[in-house]
């Protein structure tokens, strides 16, 4: 298949279940690992490139964050669905079950997963935004503001670095982290113009200073800098002004990723570092299978593979066949 010329810093991509994902410029692929050992690959056409609000600083990465965790989200769970293919029948429901399932049916089951969801960020809110600023105010209600922003900050990155550290020792986060290495890699090898292969990715670095860790860690940075501003004296105050100027800092922070992925100097090094130290945890060592995968997904995005069809590719990438 003839390879798409494509920037080298075009390409970016994320984990999933047994799998990556990849988007280019103007097409993402999504390669899987099924349950019978062969490799799932489907590549689809991206509607929305060269928007206007692609050219407009800050604007364009509150809205691309938005856009890439509605992508992440869908890609997710056709990982999840793709992963359950195969296996054994489901036991039959117990009386329980089908009670549940029928006084909650499909409206039910809606308003159930909407529920969850608003409890998550409501959860996420707390841990992040009113328990550093409860806490703070408590033991330094003393100290000058600036400070008392800093100790603030540095409360969500110990939080999130501890969240990290948990959902690491899951084996099948572990599985996803090498994913992400593997995927890391795979651009890596692709950036440096090298043969997409196995044994030549896997030479590759797996800290890469677009990787969404990164974003993270840059956005609890510059959120810092922001309540260095915010005034103290009311708290629940406090947290509905941190909360409204959230996009803002999300659109700094990509513009910072946005920079360090397209330079190499000693600034962008500098300012990359945080994140890649935080990338330590989100990413492991890839084995060549996780590899291949990856390096399917990317090659879904360069190469000229039929367009919304799930075909069935060899460890190369080269068609086999349909889906079945």
């Amino acid at each position: 298949m003839a390879e798409k010329k494509c920037k080298y810093t075009s390409i970016g991509g994320s984990a999933l279940i047994e799998g990556v994902m990849m988007r280019g410029t103007d097409r993402l692929a999504i390669a899987l690992r099924r349950n019978d050992g062969s490799i799932q690959l489907k590549v689809e056409p991206i509607e929305n490139k060269n928007k206007w609000y692609g050219k407009v600083p800050i604007l364009r990465g509150v809205i691309n964050f938005i856009l890439s965790m509605m992508l992440s989200y869908r890609c997710l769970m056709y990982s999840a669905d793709v992963s359950m293919e195969g296996l054994e029948e489901p036991e039959e429901p117990t009386k329980v079950d089908k009670f549940l399932d029928k006084l909650m049916g499909k409206t039910g089951m809606a308003i159930l997963s909407t529920l969850s969801m608003i409890l998550g960020l409501a959860l996420s809110l707390f841990l992040f935004m009113y328990l550093p600023a409860l806490f703070t105010g408590w033991a330094l209600g003393w100290a000058p503001a600036a400070l008392k922003a800093v100790v603030e900050g540095l409360i969500k990155i110990l939080i999130f670095l501890g969240y990290l550290l948990c959902v690491s020792f899951m084996p099948d986060m572990k599985r996803v982290f090498q994913y992400h290495g593997g995927e890391h890699k795979s651009i890596f090898c692709y950036e440096g113009k090298a043969e997409l292969c196995a044994a030549n990715a896997m030479g590759c670095k797996r800290l890469h200073p677009r990787c969404g860790t990164s974003f993270m860690f840059f956005t609890l940075l510059i959120s810092i800098i922001f309540a260095m501003f915010i005034p103290w004296g009311n708290r629940l105050v406090r947290t509905l002004i941190k909360i409204a100027v959230v996009p803002i800092v999300m659109g700094i922070a990509y513009e910072f990723i946005r920079y360090a992925g397209k330079h190499d100097n000693l600034f962008t090094r500098i300012i990359s570092a945080p994140g890649k130290w935080f990338q330590l945890i989100t990413t492991k060592e890839p084995d060549e299978k996780q590899l291949n995968v990856a390096l399917c997904a990317l090659k879904g995005v360069l190469n000229d593979y039929p367009l919304n069809k799930e075909i069935i590719v060899d460890e190369e990438g080269n068609y086999l066949e349909d889906k079945a």
